[in-house]
């Protein structure tokens, strides 16, 4: 039986340990029998609860002041989400006619397809 290469580092010198797989290279352990969740994933969710990924489409749910201008983004424009981050303001993204910038998730809605 071919045992399956490591998901952490992708070592093909994973060995078994009871009922748990081991890789001698990174040291992680798991089991093959559960789901593997990675932690380094950030997990960001907009408003309404909806998962957001790079690259999806969203649109401001309320209208947002720039911070150290008096320019306000008015609600129901659009941005595209370029990554995410972590930390207080968790979406660097590109907004229409205003530039990149930093957006909370909480004020923004993925946008429908």
């Amino acid at each position: 039986m071919s045992l399956p290469n490591c998901p952490k580092c992708n070592s093909t010198y994973v060995y078994e340990d009871q009922a748990m797989l081991i890789c001698p290279e990174c040291a992680y352990e798991w089991n093959p029998n559960e789901e593997i969740v990675d932690e380094d994933v950030l997990i960001i969710k907009d408003m309404s609860g909806k998962l957001l990924q790079e690259g999806d489409k969203v649109t401001l749910a309320k209208d947002l002041k720039v911070k150290g201008s008096s320019q306000v983004l008015k609600i129901g424009t659009k941005a595209t989400i370029k990554r995410l981050v972590d930390g207080d303001h968790d979406i660097d993204c590109k907004v229409d006619g205003a530039g990149d910038m930093m957006l909370k998730s909480q004020f923004v809605k993925k946008a429908s397809a």
